[in-house]
């Protein structure tokens, strides 16, 4: 397991904007065997494309649907030719010393672009 990493104020943490985004299109990135390519709804006028490490665990069409929350004010990053605007947060399972992301979703419906706090 790893250790916790340094401590921050909340100054630092109140910087992240983290929104629930629906995944309404997933798919391979062609020629990268680690990452997908997701089209994610947050209530905005368009759609946010994020590249996602994911593809070894996840098969993309069981990802449409999905809520998940979303690291929304990232510098966007050119990953494989996919300009990833944002990161999907997930948690990770270290057992055995695996690296797994495990996806968090709601208990209860809501909008996408709900803030996360």
């Amino acid at each position: 397991m790893n250790t916790m990493k340094e401590e921050i104020q909340y100054n630092e943490f109140d910087k992240l904007d983290i929104r629930m985004g629906e995944i309404k299109s997933a798919g391979r990135i062609e020629d990268a065997d680690k990452l997908l390519r997701l089209e994610i709804d947050l209530g905005e006028e368009n759609l946010r494309i994020i590249a996602s490490g994911i593809a070894q665990y996840y098969e993309p069409e069981s990802l449409v649907g999905k809520m998940v929350p979303v690291l929304v004010n990232l510098a966007p990053r050119t990953l494989r030719g996919v300009k990833s605007q944002g990161m999907v947060l997930m948690a990770i399972d270290e057992t055995d010393g695996a690296h797994k992301p495990i996806l968090l979703e709601p208990s209860e419906d809501l909008p996408p672009g709900s803030p996360v706090a």
